[in-house]
């Protein structure tokens, strides 16, 4: 994720970077700007009474009014996307601390603080790791047994949720922790599963694909005939017009699409590498570094 300044507006206008859409469309752009001049030349030279149709201007605002509505809420759509995943990650931050805290505060031997201390960040990396192309065992912090076990689990976020609260369930059964306790315990457990299902969810379940078709058609369509309604005032400039409009509208539809699954390494995807780290630090400074 880019972190920047919004008020440094001289900074962002000339910023160049992976996301910038104009580099991911440059060719795109060219394309329409051949295809709206030979349009042009066509209109000019072989159709010139199409010229007088200034009714065309009034089709193609109100066309362009209907554009800009299916984007809005495209983007809208995309974007309520890329904050509930952060909502969720902000609760896998607070539920993380609060069990830390909670099983700090126990009367624990010094391995199982380690055991805290290793397996409550492990889920965060696991989880991340889940959400992108799989979970890579070697980022985690795993004994042999673990490993060898984890090897064997396609969900690993939710296999070290299992045996989290299996070592729970001994020290209650030993009597350190009151039943009522536990219960709270379990309700930060059940809330980490529901998150990782919550952001699953969101990864599974893209825009439907016929809308997403039809909004390229439509751009597709409204761009390329631009130049019947705009060539008898700006002449060859709507061609420049044309490809003006096909990026401002096409870099709309790209930044939806791209922070609609804001669980990848994308700039403008969340932060989930360092709030796992920041939730690693976090465990391992409650329950003392052990």
């Amino acid at each position: 994720m880019i972190t920047y300044d919004p008020k440094n507006w001289l900074k962002l206008i000339f910023a160049w970077n992976k996301s910038d859409t104009f580099r991911m469309l440059w060719k795109q752009i060219v394309y329409i700007a051949l295809l709206t001049s030979v349009i042009a030349y066509l209109e000019i030279t072989f159709y010139p009474k199409a010229l007088a149709l200034n009714s065309l201007i009034s089709v193609y605002s109100l066309l362009g009014f209907v554009i800009s509505l299916l984007l809005v809420f495209r983007t809208n759509t995309a974007y309520d996307r890329w904050w509930e995943g952060r909502k969720i990650w902000g609760q896998f931050l607070n539920d993380s601390r609060n069990l830390s805290v909670k099983l700090s505060s126990y009367r624990l031997t010094r391995e199982e603080k380690e055991y805290f201390a290793r397996m409550i960040p492990n889920f965060a990396l696991a989880s991340k790791e889940h959400l992108r192309k799989g979970t890579d065992l070697s980022l985690l912090q795993l004994t042999s047994e673990e490993l060898k076990e984890s090897i064997t689990k396609t969900h690993v976020p939710i296999f070290i949720i299992q045996i989290l609260s299996q070592k729970i369930e001994e020290i209650k059964n030993d009597g350190r922790i009151s039943p009522e306790e536990f219960l709270c315990i379990d309700r930060l457990l059940n809330s980490l599963i529901d998150g990782i299902g919550g952001c699953e969810r969101i990864k599974s379940t893209p825009i439907p694909f016929s809308y997403s078709m039809f909004i390229k058609k439509f751009i597709f369509l409204y761009v390329v005939s631009l130049p019947l309604a705009f060539v008898n005032i700006f002449g060859y400039w709507s061609a420049f017009i044309s490809s003006f409009v096909f990026y401002a509208l096409v870099s709309m539809e790209i930044l939806a699409e791209e922070i609609e699954d804001p669980f990848g390494d994308d700039e403008n995807d969340l932060a989930t590498d360092t709030i796992s780290e920041r939730i690693k630090a976090n465990c391992g400074e409650i329950f003392g570094n052990p």
